[in-house]
């Protein structure tokens, strides 16, 4: 089976950061035309430089996701220069701690608009991309929450789970354009985010590692080294018949 990207053009969503940065960097390493999204120049940046080499390209635009026009300008931005899209993928999320009861309104809001709204109207763009163009691969990035959550991340277990909808909502209803689309589960990962989250609750990097290697059968987190292979492979043609799948890389989390 050979997973191969090169000269195949790929859009991810929030790629400056944690998986989606370490992505990037693969798929330029392996001759994609990668352009990510975020609002973070400074790290944009640096990963434009170490992609420098590679035999792909990275590029940043600089994108919104609070704001349909500017997701829009994105894809545009894709169309014009490179006339094709072969493949998306949603990484950008938010994962704030909250209790159904402790749930207000605008921390609802906020997981809602990054994790299923601005997803929503990416994929709508990628898809009338890839309609033009012959089809392609969208990768949705979820979670072990999505069925039902831990119980103090309701909002963000109730975006995922939309989300997992999406995913085979357009799996089954655009297979005839040759578009796939499948929703990746990723386990409990060392990310940005949840660093941020951890150190502000008080715990260490170390602390949360000991905690989940306790959770997690196989006795670690997942690790970036862990997705981005997955993620390469959906993305790739010896996946071609793979869509609408829950495609699962979490160390047998929540089984």
């Amino acid at each position: 089976m050979e997973i191969s990207l090169n000269k195949k053009v790929i859009v991810i969503s929030g790629g400056t950061k944690g998986v989606g940065k370490q992505l990037a960097l693969q798929c330029a390493a392996d001759g994609a035309h990668v352009v990510i999204s975020g609002r973070d120049e400074a790290s944009a940046t640096s990963i434009i430089e170490a992609a420098k080499k590679s035999p792909g390209t990275i590029e940043f635009k600089k994108t919104d996701l609070h704001n349909v026009s500017s997701i829009r300008e994105l894809f545009a931005y894709v169309a014009d220069k490179y006339s094709k899209l072969d493949g998306f993928v949603n990484y950008a999320g938010i994962t704030p701690a909250a209790s159904l009861i402790e749930c207000s309104e605008s921390l609802f809001d906020d997981v809602f608009d990054i994790d299923i709204k601005a997803a929503f109207f990416c994929c709508q763009e990628a898809v009338k991309l890839m309609q033009k163009t012959g089809g392609g691969s969208i990768v949705l990035v979820g979670s072990t929450h999505h069925t039902r959550g831990k119980k103090d991340r309701t909002a963000y277990a109730c975006a995922k789970g939309a989300l997992y909808t999406l995913s085979n909502h357009i799996g089954r209803h655009y297979a005839e354009d040759k578009i796939r689309c499948n929703y990746l589960v990723m386990g409990w990962t060392p990310t940005d985010g949840e660093l941020a989250l951890r150190k502000s609750q008080g715990m260490t990097e170390k602390e949360l590692r000991e905690k989940a290697a306790k959770a997690i059968p196989m006795g670690r987190m997942t690790e970036a080294s862990d997705i981005v292979p997955g993620i390469m492979y959906l993305l790739c043609d010896s996946s071609a018949m793979l869509t609408g799948s829950e495609f699962t890389i979490n160390g047998g989390e929540l089984i």
